[in-house]
């Protein structure tokens, strides 16, 4: 077997190694919070802050969840700068997030201190946390989320497009369960009888 069937085989098992009732867990944590007029916040470093990125406008085009993501360099440079690497996610979650939001968390490690401490603040601040993680089974990141993804592998590739692939299934389910639209009509028709119910 080449070089490539055995990289695709590797990949696909990666992929398919995963307990599917937890993407549907994940999937509905993300409508709720939605229906809650709750937004879906993506954040990762390097390549998983790339995938945030790919998700996050997937997210919001595609199923009309509100999704955003950190990846503006004035951004990180002035938090960054302000309050120092590993705390600019989480004192960008000061400014930006609630506590009906949901934060999803990639780090390939599970190590990176910015993405640690970004998990303890959304702890406090009551939101609930998807983690997304490879390599050492006992990785920090991997116990701190109400949902933790991991993937039992040391390459980074192999762990950010198992990342990739399942956040994309989510958005993806999102769509087939509610359709694209339904999100944003549910979430209407909910306020509608709120207002009725006044």
């Amino acid at each position: 077997m080449g070089f490539f069937e055995k990289y695709v085989q590797e990949m696909c098992q990666h992929i398919k190694n995963i307990d599917a009732s937890e993407l549907d867990r994940a999937t509905k944590m993300i409508i709720d919070a939605a229906l809650k007029n709750g937004k879906v916040i993506i954040v990762g470093n390097g390549g998983s802050a790339a995938i945030s990125s790919h998700v996050s406008v997937d997210l919001t085009k595609n199923t009309r969840v509100r999704s955003i993501n950190f990846n503006e360099a004035d951004l990180i440079t002035c938090f960054a700068n302000d309050y120092g690497y590993e705390r600019w996610i989480e004192k960008a979650l000061d400014f930006y997030a609630r506590p009906e939001d949901v934060l999803i968390l990639i780090s390939s490690s599970g190590r990176s201190k910015n993405i640690l401490n970004a998990a303890q603040k959304a702890k406090e601040m009551g939101m609930k946390l998807i983690t997304l993680s490879g390599f050492d089974a006992d990785n920090p990141l991997r116990t701190m989320g109400h949902i933790n993804f991991w993937v039992n592998n040391n390459t980074y590739n192999v762990v950010e497009m198992s990342h990739h692939v399942w956040l994309l299934a989510i958005a993806d389910q999102i769509i087939e369960q509610i359709g694209e639209h339904s999100v944003s009509n549910r979430l209407q028709n909910t306020q509608n009888i709120e207002e009725r119910s006044i």
